[in-house]
């Protein structure tokens, strides 16, 4: 962090434009299109089927491809959106209000090209407040105590709880599970065996490749071949000069990208919230500032360009709680700080002072990336389109055969198959009840690192509590999750009297 900004931008794109930065970026973008064309997948089993090959390269190139991946996959899920009305990804359900309407009345290009164009204005100024605000806010970090980072993880869980998709009361149920299942194995301070079952494969606690990969990969396979793919919109060739816009289409999505741009990046950088509210909050946003509202949900061009640029916006943003301070916002950044836990590299601030060629070679591929899938969804539409036409009884039974040997190359262990076919099950489970597996796995990521710092501020105060409330910062971020958790709790009640 000591570098200038010019300097560490020349670094990234050194890390960036080498051969194993364009390899593993090109391969990251590639398979996250692919997995955001192809409905049912999502890009929480991709990230959790691939995860074990980044254990045997370089971390900051296994950053770089899952973090491809990732906006790669937010990408690609527009395509099926558009085409199919079948999201590809859950954050592209908001693009089928009026990308499937646009598709129908033989707009399909048009609409696949001003959903490339927005995603690519909102990751790259995601891009740009990444590079900007992180190395600020890691140096704020870097002055954070055991209490403060007690409590920061505290209120992003609480937030996750509450401001999840699905009913709060559950996302928090979901969240104090996956901190007693991150507790798993030998205690670092007593070295006494916790829920181990006496089982000492147990002793390193959970796998959580296994785990990632039971609750979401197994389950999405099974239900996306089970929904089986839907009939195309249409079989007509989708050319070049099809998808471009005229001027007065360019000028009703150019506010609205912005628009997009910025609600998104605000969204993705708060812990808890991400790309899903970012998309429904610019909709909603959109609709509310036109004119002609009865337009959404027909085909209205804002209505597409304002959730894609929001939803990319918010992909890259995502990235400043996890590289500044080791805070997850979602379920894939808990993968992302999995991996650098796995190759030895603590989360937090100090990320970016000890390793400043993977966080600047991040924030470059993010550059290099979208560029490459600007190549990949555009020209290479038709690609896409034939790939929808796959059969899924033969795509699935590879996949599935795919996890399995994931999750086995992590460690040679066959007792991680079987926690994989156990979460697997729990996984199903939960899609039926309706809970959310992503708090889930946030609250196995984040508990192992709430009870060390917890413990640490206990030994620092002698076992007094009053610094929790001494201290600014670490008062600042309870008194936020107490707010949070009354607002909540008062809305609940406000629905319950009126019921």
């Amino acid at each position: 962090m000591t570098g200038s900004l010019l300097d560490n931008i020349v670094l990234g794109f050194g890390v960036a434009l080498s051969f194993e930065g364009l390899l593993y970026c090109a391969l990251g973008v590639l398979l996250g299109t692919v997995v955001g064309v192809l409905p049912g997948l999502g890009t929480m089993a991709t990230l959790a089927i691939l995860m074990p090959i980044t254990y045997h390269i370089d971390p900051t190139f296994a950053v770089i491809m899952l973090s491809g991946i990732y906006y790669g996959a937010a990408y690609g899920g527009s395509t099926a959106s558009i085409l199919l009305n079948l999201p590809g990804t859950v954050t592209s359900v908001i693009t089928t209000l009026d990308g499937y309407p646009m598709a129908k009345s033989g707009k399909a290009g048009l609409a696949l090209f001003i959903t490339a164009v927005a995603s690519f204005v909102g990751s790259m100024l995601g891009a740009v407040m990444l590079a900007v605000l992180t190395v600020p806010l890691a140096r704020i970090a870097m002055q954070f105590g055991p209490q403060e980072y007690f409590m920061l993880m505290a209120f992003g869980l609480i937030a996750a709880s509450m401001l999840s998709t699905g009913q709060p009361l559950k996302s928090l149920v979901m969240v104090c599970t996956g901190m007693l299942l991150g507790i798993v194995g030998l205690d670092l301070n007593s070295g006494a065996a916790r829920f181990t079952f006496g089982m000492p494969e147990f002793y390193d606690g959970l796998s959580l490749v296994a785990i990632a990969m039971g609750l979401f990969g197994l389950p999405e396979i099974i239900s996306a071949a089970r929904r089986g793919p839907e009939g195309m919109v249409t079989n007509e060739k989708i050319s070049i000069r099809s998808m471009l816009p005229s001027t007065a289409e360019w000028k009703a999505s150019a506010m609205p990208m912005m628009r997009g741009t910025g609600i998104g990046a605000f969204f993705g950088a708060l812990p808890g919230t991400g790309g899903v509210i970012a998309t429904f909050i610019s909709y909603a946003v959109e609709k509310k500032l036109s004119r002609t509202p009865e337009r959404f949900g027909k085909g209205a061009i804002e209505g597409v360009a304002a959730p894609e640029a929001a939803n990319n916006a918010a992909v890259q943003t995502a990235f400043i709680p996890t590289m500044s301070l080791g805070i997850p916002g979602d379920a894939v950044m808990a993968i992302m700080l999995g991996v650098l836990m796995v190759h030895g590299i603590v989360p937090g601030p100090s990320v970016i002072s000890d390793n400043p060629q993977l966080f600047w070679g991040l924030v470059a591929s993010f550059v290099v990336g979208n560029v490459f899938l600007v190549i990949l969804n555009v020209p290479l539409v038709g690609l896409w389109v034939r790939l929808l036409r796959v059969p899924y009884h033969l795509l699935f039974p590879v996949m599935v055969a795919c996890v399995c040997v994931g999750v086995y190359s992590v460690s040679s262990s066959v007792t991680d198959i079987y926690v994989l076919l156990v979460f697997g099950l729990i996984g199903i489970g939960l899609r039926v009840l309706r809970f959310d597996g992503a708090t889930l796995l946030l609250g196995f990521v984040l508990g192992p690192m709430i009870e060390e710092n917890f413990r640490r501020a206990m030994v620092v105060s002698g076992g007094e509590f009053a610094p929790f409330v001494e201290r600014p910062i670490s008062a600042a971020f309870l008194l936020a999750g107490a707010a949070l958790v009354l607002w909540f709790s008062g809305r609940f009640l406000m629905r319950a009297v009126r019921a």
